[in-house]
């Protein structure tokens, strides 16, 4: 395989996320403004250069005054911290799937992540488009980029945890 582009189909993407609410509900959100520079030589992906950034102020979790709070400096702080960015150092194949591994930085701290990724193959739609499937999911403490807001709850524990659960579904398509 040549040297190959891929761009993100964003009618067939989500960056999402999961995180506890008062400890027992989860809460779903997602970014809806992002993109990536893919490139690979591999069928696989496994020589994969991929970097990703997200519009920190496109935050979405269905409620306008959770999405305002999670924008400001007791979060994300969106004024200083617009972007958030990975870039990836590795796409290997492990003995089950594929571990992508790189630079996770948001709120002004980069730190280096491993997670878990799937690799659905290569598929040609309808239009004649090659297509590659891939999922990434993982876990992460928050606090570990300084988003250290919580409030205690009367009945013990906080009112949010500080694993974040990512889910990451990614459509590309070939340039």
């Amino acid at each position: 395989m040549a040297t190959t582009k891929w761009a993100i189909d964003p009618t067939h993407s989500s960056i999402g996320f999961v995180v506890k609410h008062m400890m027992f509900t989860n809460v779903r959100g997602n970014f809806e403004k992002y993109e990536a520079t893919i490139i690979s030589d591999e069928a696989d992906f496994s020589n994969a250069t991929i970097e990703f950034s997200a519009d920190v102020d496109s935050i979405n979790t269905n409620n306008a005054d959770r999405d305002k709070h999670l924008k400001s400096a007791d979060f994300f702080d969106v004024e200083n911290n617009p972007k958030l960015t990975f870039k990836a150092s590795s796409f290997t194949k492990t003995v089950d799937d594929y571990e992508i591994a790189g630079d996770l930085s948001m709120h002004g701290i980069t730190k280096f992540v491993k997670f878990p990724a799937e690799f659905s193959g290569l598929m040609t739609d309808p239009w004649g488009n090659t297509k590659a499937g891939l999922n990434i999911s993982g876990k992460i403490n928050r606090k570990d980029w300084g988003l250290n807001w919580n409030s205690a709850l009367e009945t013990g524990g906080v009112l949010v945890s500080e694993d974040v659960k990512l889910d990451v579904e990614l459509q590309l398509l070939k340039q």
